[in-house]
């Protein structure tokens, strides 16, 4: 198991990455901000579905994911249709205007990447992308943590960490 410092150290780095993520925030186009992208993501990776799916997946509350889902809807991207196992409900299903945006926002990442990146090798590429997929498995579905989570204790230093909620 990792020290202490070692895991402060990771929760300031992960605190950091906001920093990451905004810097490909800018890449995206004016009419396809960040939420609007994530739909389209979703949807592709998962296929068709209903919007309460949507919101369970984004893990954000109805009423936002219901703005995003009307902003992608207005810009022809995705096709809404009514559910056949209920009609109050909406099936979600990108189309190839919502395809071809998604192709976009690739591209653009990838070339964001490719420059901020150009200076690491393939394998640090490699690792960096191996390492991520396993914090990402050790999540799983994101269950709550226990109440008491197993860290090791440090000896007193005077730091404290702050990580954001």
């Amino acid at each position: 198991m990792a020290a202490r410092r070692q895991y402060e150290e990771l929760a300031q780095q992960l605190s950091a990455i906001g920093a990451v993520k905004r810097g490909l925030g800018r890449v995206l186009p004016h009419e396809c901000p960040a939420g609007s992208a994530a739909v389209l993501t979703l949807l592709d990776r998962h296929g068709e579905m209903r919007m309460s799916r949507l919101a369970e997946l984004m893990a954000i509350d109805m009423s936002v994911t219901s703005r995003h889902v009307a902003h992608v809807a207005e810009h022809g991207w995705i096709d809404r249709s009514p559910d056949p196992a209920d009609k109050r409900s909406r099936i979600l299903r990108l189309n190839p205007a919502g395809r071809a945006m998604l192709a976009d926002l690739s591209e653009r990442y990838m070339n964001a990447l490719a420059h901020y990146l150009a200076d690491w090798s393939d394998d640090e590429v490699d690792q960096l992308n191996t390492l991520l997929g396993r914090l990402r498995a050790s999540f799983g579905d994101c269950r709550p943590v226990p109440a008491t989570p197993a860290v090791p204790a440090a000896a007193p230093s005077g730091r404290t960490t702050r990580t954001p909620v």
